[in-house]
């Protein structure tokens, strides 16, 4: 049965390896924060961190995880909501229907991680994710609003 480090705790999941961690996570684990967007890697709907890294959790099979690999999702990074990032989009009234918003606050935290000072071009290059709603605007005024808030990490 794999074993997956998720959000610091470590998890047996009961499901096949071949399994997407993005389904192993919502349907094994109760963590439904991470959303299905394309099944593909293409929209950002399923952003995790995986070390630290985004990780698109829809193409990835849990055979691919080990339990020493830590797995945040949007349920993880913040206990009580109050990241930085989440402040900044609620100040900002950033999502509309919010269907992607768990996976653009995942990516927007893993560039404040290795940027804390990102430039226009540097949001561009790291926010992939697609929004049906076109809030890229917003989103971007999020990101320095909480980097204005001193958000390392």
């Amino acid at each position: 049965m794999p074993r997956l480090n998720v959000n610091g705790r470590v998890v047996d999941v009961n499901a096949d390896p071949d399994t997407p961690l993005l389904w192993a996570l919502r349907e094994h684990v109760g963590l439904t924060g991470t959303k299905y967007g394309c099944g593909i890697a293409q929209c950002g709907a399923c952003t995790v961190h995986v070390d630290g890294q985004v990780t698109r959790s829809c193409v990835m099979p849990i055979s691919s995880f080990d339990e020493n690999q830590k797995i945040v999702t949007i349920e993880g990074l913040s206990p009580d909501g109050n990241h930085p990032l989440q402040v900044a989009w609620r100040a900002l009234d950033v999502p509309q229907c919010g269907y992607c918003q768990s996976g653009m606050l995942m990516a927007a935290a893993a560039l404040l991680a290795e940027k804390p000072r990102p430039t226009d071009e540097d949001i561009n290059a790291a926010i992939t994710n697609i929004c049906r709603c076109g809030t890229y605007n917003r989103v971007r005024a999020g990101i320095h609003q909480a980097a204005g808030q001193g958000m390392t990490g």
